[in-house]
């Protein structure tokens, strides 16, 4: 037995090898031998072109007044779920369906005021906590800031309520002094979903401009509506009109004359809020006007009415122009006050072409400030105060009903 191992083990050297040149011998003709490999990739000096942008789509979801002040506030402390309970049934709203959503914050953010819900009330002085900043977060992408309660804490608390929404990465536009001309429109990131000439897709950002006008007061100067064009000669531009009397199912001559005016100085959709009830809708001019969506997120609950509102989902869609020079400036455009509409005017791009798709759905808020997707009935009931099929159906090209 002792031989015959001693036999074996003077064998491995000579098969160790023998393996060797074998393999040798194998990567030598593989590397020498002709081959017909008709997957293999061929380049032949030539570069491999970069996929390209194809097409742009937003998915934005516009929403009446939002609000986490007052009894919201209280009923929140009381909860178990603290700063997330204002927001826990919006996920019936299924937010990934969106790339954004932009509602009308109607109270400053200022951190040193503690009034209580009473004490809001009495006075129509309304504080929201910036404690429940992140979680709005998580739902909003921008907000208007150009209404009736804003100021509520003065001019500090409306740049304390800036602050609060920038360091938390909410965009913000509008002012509450409708004299404030440079305030009236800003250039936002708005995220979109790229299509690219390979099939992929890509979340990015591409600057449109919002122009949001408080007009509880006194009617926004004309020459606070010719900012309009000043924009709209360059990018899309959406309206955001805070005005008309409350608690009325329909807009006044003062407002309608009004919202066509901003139509008629460049803006592609109208989009307001104010009344705390959804009013009627129209196709002016072939384009978009929503009179007002009604409350969102509030704790007014004394009537249904004030329970309920309508969202707006509105798709973009552009498949022409220079895509990816617009989507290169889209970044730079999330800070407040950027440059981004003298960027584009220096660099020549012209304006993109899109096209507009709607749809209306209802939302409803419970007795204790929690908002979710409306029921059936109140949903018709929605649909009808909008005047949505008449409208849908009076709407041009590059508009209509998704």
């Amino acid at each position: 037995m002792t031989i015959q191992v001693r036999g074996r083990r003077r064998v491995w050297p000579f098969a160790i090898g023998v393996g060797v040149l074998l393999a040798v011998a194998c990567l030598v003709t593989w590397k020498v031998w002709p081959r017909d490999d008709s997957s293999a990739p061929v380049n032949n000096g030539a570069s491999i072109v970069a996929a390209t942008p194809v097409q742009i789509t937003s998915d934005i979801l516009f929403l009446g007044n939002t609000f986490w002040g007052r009894y919201t506030g209280e009923y929140a402390a009381k909860s178990e779920l603290g700063n997330a309970y204002p927001f826990s049934k919006l996920s019936e709203l299924d937010r990934d369906k969106y790339d954004a959503w932009i509602s009308g914050l109607e109270c400053p953010l200022k951190a040193s005021v503690h009034m209580t819900a009473a004490q809001q009330e009495e006075n129509l002085q309304f504080n929201c906590s910036p404690d429940f900043v992140p979680e709005a977060k998580k739902w909003f992408t921008a907000f208007t800031l150009a209404n009736n309660h804003t100021d509520n804490q003065g001019a500090d608390g409306f740049a304390e309520t800036q602050e609060h929404l920038e360091a938390a990465g909410i965009q913000y536009f509008g002012h509450y002094d409708p004299d404030v001309i440079d305030d009236i429109c800003e250039v936002i990131a708005l995220p979109v979903t790229v299509r690219y000439s390979d099939d992929s897709t890509k979340k990015q950002a591409l600057p449109v401009a919002i122009c949001a006008y408080h007009g509880v007061f006194k009617i926004p100067s004309q020459a606070a509506v010719d900012e309009i064009a000043r924009y709209s000669k360059v990018m899309p531009v959406f309206a955001m009109p805070h005005m008309g009397a409350e608690y009325k199912p329909v807009p006044d001559q003062i407002k309608t004359d009004f919202y066509h005016g901003l139509i008629d100085a460049g803006a592609d959709v109208v989009i307001g809020d104010h009344p705390h009830w959804i009013q009627s809708t129209e196709a002016y001019k072939g384009k978009l006007i929503v009179y007002s969506m009604g409350n969102f997120m509030f704790d007014q609950n004394w009537n249904p009415e004030l329970m309920r509102s309508a969202a707006i989902h509105t798709q973009m869609t552009i498949k022409d122009g220079a895509l990816q020079d617009w989507l290169s400036l889209g970044e730079s455009c999330r800070t407040y006050k950027d440059n981004c509409l003298d960027t584009a005017e220096q660099k020549g791009l012209a304006r993109l072409q899109p096209s507009y798709g709607f749809e209306a759905f209802g939302t409803q808020t419970d007795k204790r400030a929690l908002t979710g997707l409306a029921d059936d009935a109140t949903e018709r009931l929605i649909l009808d105060r909008l005047r949505w099929d008449t409208t849908m159906s009076e709407l041009t090209s590059p508009y209509g009903p998704l």
